[in-house]
């Protein structure tokens, strides 16, 4: 299969248009003209995954490996260390970013994941019913999205009404109206000050934990187009070691 043709099936599930400004989805490396024998799809590319990926072939990741501008490339340093690796073995790379986390991220996670009704979805946040105590929505939360540990400010006992959005997305705390509860990742100290004297409860569900679903919803979207996809997952950079009490 040619990358352009995959290219205009990814556009058709998730339209590379949707992308904010400064988001780099699409092609990264690679051209519309090369083709490919297998499909991979990862939240992320290390150096691990890179070595197990078979010569020409094409990874989809969620976060785009170049982002910044590139002014030179350091072999020894990230990511220049993968695209050195990548091009020798010509394995191509498309990211789907905020597009795919505008049409799919936030609404797969609430429904297919963490079982939930959705009331609303806007542009970066689900809204959805909860009515459960917050302990026991934070610990549910915590086991579908297998956290050990997880962080949490306690403003309310009882959730009605939660919004989600994958990734780090404390700066959207300001904007949320009607809510009991936000869940995202990399949540601030600031932030959870601010939601601590609002009365409102924040889960900090991890960057890594929220948004590596990435690759089984875009498996199933590709499958059901007759494509088949490998996931092949990066692993989460953090470790959790056990404090002492």
């Amino acid at each position: 299969m040619k990358i352009s043709e995959i290219y205009n099936i990814l556009d058709e599930i998730s339209p590379f248009e949707l992308q904010d400004n400064w988001d780099n989805s699409g092609l990264l490396i690679g051209s519309m003209n090369d083709e490919f024998d297998k499909i991979y799809l990862s939240i992320d590319l290390d150096s691990t995954l890179l070595e197990k990926l078979e010569n020409n072939s094409l990874i989809v990741l969620h976060h785009p490996l170049i982002f910044d501008g590139l002014k030179s490339l350091n072999p020894d340093k990230f990511p220049s260390n993968l695209i050195y690796k990548l091009i020798k073995k010509d394995i191509k790379v498309i990211a789907m970013h905020l597009n795919f986390d505008k049409t799919h991220m936030n609404k797969y996670l609430v429904s297919e994941v963490l079982g939930y009704k959705i009331k609303e979805c806007k542009e970066y946040e689900c809204y959805f019913e909860v009515d459960e105590d917050f302990d026991t929505f934070a610990l549910k939360i915590a086991s579908k999205l297998n956290i050990p540990y997880i962080r949490v400010t306690k403003s309310k006992n009882f959730i009605k009404t939660a919004a989600l959005c994958t990734g780090g997305a404390g700066s959207l705390f300001s904007s949320l109206e009607g809510v009991d509860c936000f869940l995202t990742g990399d949540i601030k100290y600031h932030t959870a000050l601010q939601a601590k004297e609002e009365n409102v409860s924040l889960i900090d569900i991890n960057h890594y934990e929220s948004e590596v679903i990435f690759s089984e919803c875009l498996k199933g979207e590709l499958k059901s187009k007759g494509i088949n996809a490998i996931i092949a997952n990066s692993t989460n950079p953090f470790e959790y070691l056990k404090g002492n009490q």
